[in-house]
This record gives C-alpha cells, sequence and structure tokens, in this order.
C-alpha cells in the first residue's frame, strides 16, 4: 500500500528508530503531519554511550540527542515527550495517550523499544540496586560511582561488561556475576570469552561464573548479593544487566501479530498495513541467513527508521545491511559484522595476546560472522563479504601475511 498521500503519521516512541523515522520521512519528500510521542522527558537520544562516555561524566547530555529541538521545530514535527501512547484504535485510525488525547493517522510506526528483564529475587527493590536502559537511569547512578565503593553487576553481557570496564576505570571495586559458564554465553564464542574474561580480570575485576543469584540483602538499601551456595557478596551498588523484553503490548491489545516481538515484514510493516514497526520491539526478516529475528543494535534502529519511511513514501527499499555491532571496553574497541548462530568453525587471524585480533564464524565453509578486537579491517572486509555469501578458505583467513583488501578482492 503506497500511503505517500497520508496527511497524518504518527511515531510512537522516542529512540533512534523513532528518530531516523521522521528524518528519512522528510528526506524522502514526506510534507504532511509528523507527530513523534515519547515517554521519557528527553528528545531521542544515543543509547550506547549510556555505559560508557556519558556514565564516566565526559558527554554532555545534549551530545546524545540525535538532533537539537530547534531541528524538530525546522521540520515541522510535534514533538510530545513525557507522555504514554496508551492504546491504538485501528479502526478509527487514533492513538490515545494519556489524560485523553487522541491523535488521527494514517500510517503509525510503532518504535516502542525494549525494557530491562527484571530482577527475579528477593531484595530487587532496594534502595542501590539499578537497570542501566535509559537517561534517568544513569543520573540516578552516577553519583554513586564513586572510588571505593562496591559495586555487583548481574548479568556479563555487553552491557555489563561494559559497565565493569568504566566502574573499574572509576575506582570501584567490581564484582560480576554471571550465571552461564563463561561471559558473553549468549552472543560469543569461547574463544572471546576467554579473550574477555581475562582482560576483565586483568583490570581488577571479579567475575563468578556459574554463579546464581539468590537473593539480595539489606534494610532499606543493598548490603550485599546473596548467591544460592550462600555465598555473600558485599554490595554498596547492584547493576542488573539481564536482558531486555520487546515492548510490544501497544500492538498486541491493538491486534498486531507479535512473537517475542512485532512481527513485520522486509518493508518494517506489520499485518496492518498502515501500521509498521521498528526497532529493538520488532521482529524481522534476517535477509542474509533466511530466518526472522530480533535485532538490539544501532544498525538495525536506523534501518528499519529508513525502511519504513520508505514503504510508506512508495521509494525503492533500501538495501539492507548484514547486522553489526560494537562494544567499548577499557582500550578494546570490538566490532562485530553478522549473527554467529549455528556456526560450524572459528578461524582466528592474529595473536589475541597482541589485543588485536579477529575471530571468524564459518557454516559450510561459508563466512557467517566475525568478532574484531582492535582490527577495522576485518571488520569492514566481513560485512562485505557476509553480504555477497562468501566461502572462505581458514588457512587463507589465518594468514596475517595476506591484507584483509587483498582476501575480499579474492573472495569476490
Amino acid at each position: 500500500m503506497d500511503l505517500s498521500d497520508a496527511k497524518n503519521i504518527v511515531i510512537v516512541g522516542g529512540g533512534q528508530a523513532a528518530a531516523q523515522a521522521c528524518a528519512s520521512l522528510r528526506l524522502f519528500g514526506y510534507e504532511g503531519s509528523i507527530t513523534l510521542v515519547g515517554e521519557e522527558a528527553a528528545l531521542p537520544y544515543q543509547r550506547p554511550p549510556l555505559s560508557k562516555a556519558y556514565m564516566k561524566g565526559e558527554m554532555a547530555e545534549e551530545r546524545l540527542y540525535f538532533k537539537p529541538e530547534n531541528w524538530y521545530q525546522d521540520q515541522n514535527i510535534d514533538v510530545i515527550l513525557s507522555m504514554r501512547a496508551t492504546k491504538i484504535d485501528r479502526v478509527k485510525r487514533i492513538v490515545e495517550i494519556e489524560h485523553g488525547g487522541e491523535l488521527p493517522y494514517d500510517a503509525v510506526i510503532i518504535a516502542t523499544g525494549s525494557r530491562p528483564r527484571a530482577l527475579p529475587v528477593k531484595g530487587a527493590d532496594l534502595d542501590g540496586v539499578f537497570d542501566l536502559r535509559d537517561l534517568s537511569d544513569v543520573e540516578r547512578i552516577r553519583p554513586r560511582m564513586m572510588a571505593g565503593q562496591k559495586l555487583v553487576i548481574v548479568g556479563a553481557g555487553y552491557i555489563g561488561l561494559e559497565a565493569a570496564a568504566v566502574a573499574r576505570q572509576m575506582g570501584l571495586e567490581v564484582t560480576v556475576l554471571e550465571m552461564a559458564d563463561r561471559v558473553l554465553a549468549r552472543v560469543t564464542s569461547p574463544v572471546m570469552s576467554a579473550f574477555f574474561e581475562t582482560e576483565h580480570r586483568s583490570q581488577g575485576v571479579e567475575i563468578m561464573t556459574g554463579a546464581r543469584l539468590a537473593s539480595l540483602k539489606g534494610e532499606g538499601a543493598v548490603a550485599a548479593t546473596v548467591l544460592a551456595d550462600g555465598t555473600e557478596i558485599a554490595a554498596d551498588i547492584v547493576l542488573v544487566g539481564i536482558g531486555i523484553l520487546p515492548n510490544v503490548e501497544l500492538a498486541e491489545e491493538a491486534g498486531i501479530a507479535c512473537s517475542n516481538g512485532i512481527l513485520v515484514d522486509q518493508d518494517a510493516r506489520t499485518n496492518d498495513p498502515r501500521v509498521f514497526a521498528a526497532g529493538d520491539c520488532a521482529k524481522r526478516p534476517l535477509v542474509h541467513y533466511g530466518r526472522q529475528g530480533r535485532l538490539e543494535s544501532v544498525h538495525n534502529a536506523i534501518e528499519q527508521g529508513k525502511l519504513a519511511a520508505a514503504a510508506i513514501m512508495g521509494k525503492k527499499r533500501p538495501v539492507e545491511d548484514c547486522p553489526w555491532f560494537w562494544s567499548d571496553q577499557y582500550d578494546l574497541k570490538l566490532q562485530i559484522a553478522g549473527l554467529s548462530t549455528d556456526y560450524d568453525e572459528i578461524v582466528v587471524r592474529g595473536d589475541p595476546e597482541s589485543r588485536k585480533f579477529a575471530a571468524f564464524y564459518l557454516r559450510n565453509g561459508k563466512l557467517i560472522a566475525v568478532d574484531a578486537v582492535n582490527s577495522p579491517p576485518e571488520f569492514l572486509a566481513s560485512k562485505k563479504l557476509i553480504i555477497a555469501g562468501a566461502s572462505l578458505a581458514p588457512a587463507t583467513l589465518r594468514d596475517t601475511s595476506l591484507s584483509m583488501k587483498e582476501i575480499a578482492a579474492a573472495a569476490a
């Protein structure tokens, strides 16, 4: 359905996907009304720096914003902040918001993002226990991030390890608890897990794997974490990073198809041709992997914001990149291209002890993903090779006398 003659577009959500949809709609020539409804008090902003530069106080809040306030004014975009959308009425084509407001739409983009998974133990509501998802979380945590404080992080995913790195650099005593048998167990290989465990331990972080949290103790404020085996670990602050859940409730209540995310097609369109979904909340076709999935990344939010805007405007579908991610820990930049799920071979290029290497993931000889530590050429070349569906010989990848440009050219 070509909706380029739409008079009113409502975007529900205030993150990267929402901001990108606004920008792309105007870029593609949409001249009608755009209204963005966001629950937070801040304009749409970047989330990755929250666990890094912003946490350390090295970035002002204004630098987090995708666009300044005057840009929205210049683009004639109505921004409604600190307001929750409560219902999408698909029959009347109205988005209902708190306090009785109604916003008519010809097309709506749901970009409601995700929320932290709640810690299911006694004491999770004590003072000093935090999630790390939005600006308000960081504002509450940062005053407590003082040298000598004891920080316990529950969950050794990227966010948890990034926060651990920042906290050590700020002089806190840091313990990381991970229920799995290694850090980053859900997102990478044992090779990369071992490398990052070694790095964090060398920086003074205590990492406890196979650690099942039973409860949190304290009188009003957290004082200790208690493991299932009875071990107690003193804590002034507890940071919870055990994953996120997509915010699909608004869509589900409107009868939009959902399954661990709002189901969308390649154009970010739901089962209602006037309703689109983008970002963390959407479950999309992963065109380079032949399956559907949710991607929690900057790349995904930007790409789906563009896809939704292009579909609304009847424009040619933008080219879809392979998924990419990154993580900054100490002076290490981990750049990830592709999805390593179901790999059957790992090829390591370079020496992990040099803190500059890459792990390539192959399935049936075809490159499906790479984890590149301080190795931008490996990351950049791999993005193109993954999109091309290139098959690569392990011996070629290991051969550091060949540049990645040479390897990519030979595989073309």
